[in-house]
Parts: C-alpha cells; sequence; structure tokens
C-alpha cells in the first residue's frame, strides 16, 4: 500500500473516530430546541405588545425546564447511526426532523411548521 493510500485511509478514519465521538446526545438536542423556542419567542416579540411579551417571556423561562423535560423530551425519538443521530419530535401535531452531526443540529423538515403553530397558540392565549 502507498503513503498516500495510508494517508488517505487514517484521514477517513480520524474522521468517522470525530463524527463518533462529537455525535449530539439527547440532553444536547433537548438544549438545540429550547434556544430555537427562545428564537421564536424572540420573532414574535415583533408583532406583540411590550406587556405580552414580558408576560411570554417570564412564563416561558420560568417553565423552560418543565417543558423540555415533559414534553419535548418525551416525544423525541433518536435514531443513533454512530457518525450522526437522527431526531424526530412530535409536538403540537407536528413532526419536526433534525440531523445532528459534529456536534451540530441540522433541520430537516417540520421547524417552521411547529414554530407558526407555537407562535398561534400564544397569540390565542396572550
Amino acid at each position: 500500500m502507498s503513503l498516500v493510500r495510508l494517508v488517505f485511509l487514517m484521514m477517513i478514519l480520524a474522521g468517522a473516530v470525530w463524527a463518533a465521538w462529537s455525535n449530539p446526545t439527547t440532553d444536547d438536542y433537548v438544549r438545540f430546541v429550547e434556544s430555537e423556542l427562545h428564537r421564536a419567542l424572540d420573532r414574535l416579540d415583533e408583532r406583540t405588545s411590550a406587556r405580552d411579551q414580558r408576560l411570554i417571556h417570564e412564563v416561558i423561562r420560568a417553565q423552560s425546564k418543565q417543558l423540555m423535560d415533559g414534553v419535548v423530551r418525551p416525544a423525541t425519538i433518536r435514531k443513533n447511526r454512530g457518525l450522526f443521530s437522527w431526531y424526530e419530535t412530535r409536538v403540537v401535531g407536528t413532526t419536526v426532523v433534525v440531523l445532528g452531526i459534529g456536534g451540530r443540529f441540522v433541520p430537516i423538515s417540520g421547524t417552521e411548521e411547529a414554530a407558526k403553530t407555537i407562535e398561534r397558540l400564544l397569540q390565542e392565549r396572550f
């Protein structure tokens, strides 16, 4: 085997080890969903009154851990493929699909529909 092929093989192997080592966990995914929820709230802020904004933020921030542990975590299925993970979460009548790879998350489908539904529900309540 030539030196070039050996180096190439070592690089492929190192990349696979790195991908497996940095494969996000379910806890990482829940933190990602929580940060996305806060970003969705920031977008909602542009169309709601200051009083409603404060109320919504206070409620969400106070209940964030319970919301993530009580709603998101049980509604999530993680398919660990070694080098990456596939997350499916069923929330507000929508299936959200996210790819986790290299310590990052890439939304595949359902995120916009879920965000719009949550936004509509918050506006109806407040």
